[in-house]
């Protein structure tokens, strides 16, 4: 069997394991948002100013919240089977319309951060670690430190103060110019232009612990006795560094970075709430202080399978990065 074939093969395999962990996911989510106290129910019927008996239950009857939890979820799981993830009552729309259209936002957010945080993070960690103890090293060093410790909401602040509302360089929120109708590379650019803050606001952190675990790993794998053996042979130190160290340091910063996409998407809800981003964190924070929990379990599902995509993409990286992993 062929190397593509086998690879092709392990995904198959990965995403046939991947779905009772995604249902278990899915249980485990719908049974802690019901342990909460209230429902939607009683958000309506306290936005509606009548708390009667008779309109709560005609409310909990309309939602379906007035038959059992097990009915309940084997109701929800049936439908999401069906690719129904119910209504929410919040918005007045489909979930699946809504978290795919909030979905786009959040990806772009995402991969920018991701791109930025592990691109730069692997530079300035194989510039530490070649001039280890050297200036170079201590000011990366220091810069690291400072941004991983950092709030993130201090830093959206300071940059909307900076260069926002001083120098005039960025807008202060939103995706776009709504009002301008930009269309075609205009709308792109507009986009890029408002995507340029929240972005590198969420990337300080990550390229902090990026940037420190490139150093780590580079400096780990230099003593290592292959190294030894290389140096011995004649090969040039360039060709040590990135044929060699490059290739093997890699690989905890692969898996950091599939492991950090759940936290990721959590960072976004303090960056999307400061900058008005109108993603899915900041679709989740409403959905929560709504009590519109089918809009929750929707996030919830597409994030989980979100992580899922993304780890299955690491190990299939990991084995292009060491060949001694196999797949299959």
């Amino acid at each position: 069997m062929s190397l593509a074939a086998t690879r092709v093969r392990y995904v198959l395999k990965r995403l046939i394991q991947s779905i009772p962990v995604v249902i278990a996911i899915l249980v485990i989510n719908f049974f802690l948002l019901h342990m909460a106290e209230g429902d939607a129910a009683d958000v309506l019927a306290g936005e509606a100013g009548s708390a009667t008996p008779e309109y709560m239950e005609q409310l909990r009857e309309k939602f379906g919240l007035d038959k059992p939890l097990p009915v309940q979820l084997a109701v929800y799981l049936k439908n999401v089977l069906s690719f129904d993830l119910g209504y929410s009552f919040r918005h007045g729309m489909p979930v699946i319309d809504l978290v795919m259209d909030r979905f786009v936002p959040t990806l772009l957010l995402m991969v920018s951060t991701i791109v930025i945080a592990v691109g730069l993070g692997i530079i300035l960690g194989l510039i530490a670690a070649s001039g280890l103890n050297t200036w170079r090293d201590n000011l990366i060093s220091v810069f690291a430190l400072i941004t991983y410790a950092t709030p993130l909401f201090w830093i959206g602040l300071m940059m909307i103060v900076m260069f926002s509302l001083k120098l005039g360089w960025f807008p202060t929120s939103g995706m776009e110019n709504v009002a301008a109708f930009y269309e075609g590379w205009d709308r792109v650019k507009d986009i890029a232009h408002h995507l340029v803050m929240p972005t590198v606001t969420l990337s300080l952190f990550y390229l902090a612990l990026y940037t420190r675990l490139m150093r780590a790993s580079m400096l780990e794998q230099a003593g290592m006795d292959y190294v030894i053996t290389a140096r011995a042979k004649g090969l040039t130190e360039r060709r040590i560094v990135f044929v060699h160290i490059l290739r093997n340091a890699l690989l905890p910063v692969v898996t950091m970075a599939g492991v950090q996409v759940g936290a990721l998407i959590g960072g976004s809800v303090i960056v999307e709430s400061v900058f008005a981003w109108p993603g899915l964190g900041m679709l989740a924070y409403e959905a929560l202080f709504a009590r519109d929990l089918n809009l929750l379990l929707g996030i919830f599902l597409l994030c989980a399978l979100l992580v899922v995509a993304i780890n299955l993409v690491v190990d299939v990286i990991y084995s292009f990065l060491d060949p001694r992993i196999e797949v299959g």
